[in-house]
């Protein structure tokens, strides 16, 4: 199988103040597309090739997973985001934030303080485990809580590229920007 990289449901400036059309052109136009041509290269000819995405991060390691891993995460990521996004999540995950952190806002600062506590580049991400429970993780570099038998909800992209144009070294002022832009709809739809 041929991975391609899906259109994004949202025009590259769309994202702006949060995410300038730059940044978005720059990180998954030329960022994104260099994962999956990576990830195409590696697997031609190999078992991984008829496998899915979500199989070959689970079973792979070294550039390979990487690759993938990291081809996953920013379609993810950049498809949990919505120029109509912001507010907060309702339903079962409202219900669960609200039990496992004690409010939304508090999850917010939990998870800001976690995305940049992380040294160096990776995701930070909700993420749920069989029985609903929430947990917040921060992984590097391509980490992936898929290999810890979690179930990813949302992810925030702490690697430079994905912040410096807009905010040079400020990761909290470009995390907290990134709330204004979630679309809750496809992060609870997940869970």
């Amino acid at each position: 199988m041929k991975y391609v990289q899906p259109e994004l449901p949202y025009d590259a400036a769309a994202l702006a103040p949060a995410i300038s059309e730059e940044t978005v052109r720059f990180h998954y136009g030329k960022h994104e597309k260099t994962y999956i041509d990576n990830l195409n290269a590696l697997i031609k000819d190999t078992h991984f090739e008829s496998l899915s995405l979500e199989e070959i991060i689970c079973e792979s390691d070294g550039a390979l997973f990487n690759n993938a891993s990291q081809a996953w995460n920013h379609i993810f990521y950049f498809f949990s985001l919505s120029p109509d996004g912001g507010g907060e999540p309702g339903g079962d995950l409202r219900r669960a934030i609200d039990r496992d952190f004690g409010s939304f806002e508090k999850f917010k600062e939990d998870f800001v303080k976690a995305g940049t506590g992380l040294f160096g580049s990776g995701w930070v991400w909700l993420a749920a485990d069989s029985d609903g429970k929430l947990f917040i993780q921060a992984d590097s570099n391509a980490g992936n809580p898929m290999t810890s038998g979690l179930t990813p909800l949302l992810t925030f992209d702490v690697w430079e590229h994905a912040y410096y144009l807009d905010y040079q070294n400020r990761r909290a002022d470009a995390l907290n920007a990134l709330w204004n832009i979630v679309d809750w709809d496809v992060v609870e739809s997940r869970y």
